[in-house]
């Protein structure tokens, strides 16, 4: 790995299946990036939901100012979140294969049920619910947060050149949700990343991740489309799935910022 190799960007997920935030520095917690996904949107039957069955959850974005998240759409009123919420009624919620508690909020609930045009609650994730990452690919005591299943996820800036060579129509970073995105390391580095750095944060590679449906909805419109999973399909598919990305686990706390290097560990 060069000594150009380097953080380029930073995202943060404040809402499961909202869009993200651009930031130029995150603080690393226990569960990732700070505020990124405890609050989640869920069904009536506490099951999660997201951009596969609600494209157009990718127009409610998020920003967070003055110590709230505040959810935007277009026609709507903003609508203002704590970033910990610590009251409220609480649900067993699901996401995946997990279960656990967690506390709704109430003002959330009903501007998510206004601007989705169906009955759906907003959860937080407190502090007592411990979500253990998957144990066959994790340490004891490395936690997550409401993301599908790992703390962070990289991708290179390059395995996304390499995606829109092959492209008709070039798609942006956004499409593939990532936590961290890197510049000067070749087309599909992360695969191999097993232990690197971040800056002064070691990070370990776990599992690539395989891609579904929610990649092919346009961030600034919320329509899904064919693209890019019929084109990675042709050249990232292995094992029945199609892989773009990196999913890691960090060994510690601290703030990564964009500008630091990438070594490997």
């Amino acid at each position: 790995m060069s000594g150009a190799a380097r953080v380029s960007a930073l995202y943060v997920y404040p809402v499961k299946a909202c869009r993200g935030i651009r930031v130029v520095s995150a603080r690393i917690v226990a569960r990732g990036f700070a505020h990124d996904r405890r609050y989640m949107i869920v069904d009536p039957s506490g099951r999660f939901l997201s951009q596969r069955e609600l494209p157009e959850l990718a127009l409610v974005t998020t920003a967070i100012e003055h110590d709230s998240i505040v959810l935007r759409r277009a026609g709507h009123p903003d609508c203002a979140l704590p970033l910990e919420h610590a009251f409220g009624a609480e649900l067993e919620v699901s996401v995946w294969g997990h279960s656990g508690p967690a506390l709704r909020h109430e003002a959330g609930s009903a501007w998510l049920s206004a601007v989705l045009s169906r009955p759906v609650a907003l959860v937080f994730m407190p502090e007592s619910h411990r979500r253990q990452v998957n144990p066959e690919r994790a340490r004891p005591g490395d936690l997550v947060s409401f993301a599908d299943g790992y703390p962070l996820l990289v991708i290179s800036e390059a395995s996304l050149a390499d995606l829109n060579s092959r492209l008709e129509t070039p798609l942006v970073m956004e499409r593939f949700r990532p936590n961290i995105v890197v510049s000067g390391v070749p087309a599909f580095a992360e695969d191999g990343f097993r232990q690197v750095r971040f800056g002064a944060i070691g990070f370990r590679g776990v599992k690539r991740c395989d891609r579904c449906v929610v990649t092919t909805v346009d961030p600034e419109t919320g329509v899904r489309g064919r693209e890019p999973l019929r084109t990675l399909a042709t050249y990232r598919r292995e094992d029945g799935k199609v892989w773009f990305g990196m999913n890691l686990i960090h060994d510690s706390e601290g703030t990564l910022s964009v500008g630091d290097l990438v070594h490997e560990a």
